[in-house]
């Protein structure tokens, strides 16, 4: 079987995906692979024609015979196709430049068009063999390439010979495992959410209860505990051992204990290990920022604010990445008088984002902007060293799942998710099981 750039670039992300592809298995589908897909066809489309507009050369696509490319004078070859010995690949863009030596040989640069605003070493290994394939493809060294990637369509230069005894090694790895009979061993990784195989993929893991669904263990700790002989949730769940901070012990660790996370699962039951400390006030609010990680924007701010009895929720949206300083300006406005004022947010994203648009903001407010982040409260951080729900991650879903609010049911943000877990209902949330 022929190793395709398809298949290179799935085994950088995960091996089973690579198999599944390899055996030419179609997932059950992805609302987000989907829409990942779609803006990838869409950035490249457009990218190539911006790219060829003012071209003034010869454009080929990528039916073009290779000997015919090799004696064209052309300048540019779209959705080139690539071919050496048992590997292929679909190239973006190919420019041929001239020699500048009377009778020298061309040189060839593959370009690669990648929508997202944060280039990853997957982007630059996948334009690695990208080089190899064409090089073998021309029979000449094809020492770098270039990737344009974001909103900008900035060009970044990638030395593609640094890379080339990775991607060689890489590429066998993929040409075993197409050719092996049975799959590899199925872990859970980060890629799951934006592939297509995540359904089926996880009904095996979840059937074989697997230690990658507990997805706060590492690689290294999975590969420990195997080797110990447990290669389940349930296994593990019976190794817990409640353990005592030394009172000497100055700055004592807060780690988060996976056998007491198993035992959780095993029991459906909420444990409490350690005390658990959220700061009081007289008026809470609850922050929830939306927005794109890879363009660095935002495009929703949701805030509940719990008050002498009474909720009132704001939104604030903005169409286009202009308007991003707007809605901020409008949270500041809508809370820093309340009295007492205390903010609960989930995971350092809503910190990162008043941080990076502090910037953006007139002056005036950046006063405003820290006092507001003095009291702001990452609940995880106290959620992930004393608490275990019976799930296998501390994502918001899971637990809000767990605690019976399902997404839409009370808003488009999960506010009231966040709501739940804070001070004033973590206790009788908890009082209601195990502690």
């Amino acid at each position: 079987m022929t190793t395709t750039a398809q298949l290179f670039e799935a085994y950088i992300k995960c091996p089973t995906k690579c198999f599944l592809k390899g055996r030419g298995e179609v997932g059950t589908g992805n609302a987000y692979a989907d829409w990942i897909q779609a803006q990838n066809a869409l950035y490249r489309s457009e990218g190539t024609e911006r790219t060829t507009r003012g071209n003034k050369g010869e454009c080929i696509n990528g039916s073009s015979e290779v000997v015919k490319a090799k004696s064209a004078q052309w300048c540019l070859a779209v959705d080139f196709i690539a071919r050496v010995d048992n590997m292929e690949s679909t190239i973006d863009l190919v420019e041929r430049l001239p020699s500048q030596v009377g009778g020298g040989p061309a040189q060839f640069i593959p370009i690669r068009f990648i929508h997202r605003d944060k280039l990853s070493r997957g982007d630059r290994l996948l334009l690695a063999f990208d080089a190899m394939v064409l090089s073998g493809t021309f029979g000449r060294d094809v020492g770098f390439g270039r990737i344009i990637y974001g909103e900008e369509y900035v060009t970044h230069e990638v030395r593609t010979s640094l890379l080339t005894n990775e991607v060689r090694e890489l590429a066998r790895k993929v040409g075993a495992l197409v050719f092996a009979n049975s799959p590899p061993d199925l872990v859970l990784n980060r890629h799951c959410p934006e592939c297509e195989f995540q359904t089926q993929c996880r009904k095996k893991a979840i059937e074989a209860d697997d230690l990658s669904l507990l997805s706060g263990m590492t690689a290294n700790e999975r590969a420990s505990h195997r080797s110990k002989g447990i290669f389940t949730v349930t296994q593990l769940s019976y190794t817990f051992r409640p353990r005592k901070t030394p009172k000497r012990a100055k700055n004592p660790g807060k780690p988060r204990y996976m056998a007491l996370q198993a035992l959780a699962i095993r029991e459906n039951t909420v444990y409490v290990h350690g005390r658990l400390q959220l700061p009081n006030s007289q008026t809470q609010v609850y922050l929830d920022i939306e927005g794109l990680p890879s363009s660095e924007s935002y495009y929703l701010i949701g805030a509940l604010v719990v008050s002498g009895g009474g909720e009132i929720f704001h939104s604030f949206w903005a169409d286009q990445k202009s308007d991003e300083p707007a809605i901020f300006v409008q949270l500041i406005e809508a809370i820093r008088d309340l009295p007492d004022l205390q903010i609960f947010h989930y995971g350092k994203y809503e910190h990162v984002a008043l941080l990076r648009m502090k910037a953006r903001l007139p002056e005036r407010l950046h006063p405003t902007i820290d006092a507001l982040l003095q009291r702001a409260t990452n609940v995880l951080t106290v959620l992930h060293p004393h608490v275990y729900f019976p799930t296998y991650s501390n994502s918001l879903k899971d637990i809000g799942h767990f605690l019976g609010f399902e997404r839409g049911q009370e808003n488009a943000t999960g506010l009231q998710c966040i709501g739940r877990v804070g001070p004033r209902n973590v206790t009788a949330s908890l009082s209601q099981n195990r502690t």
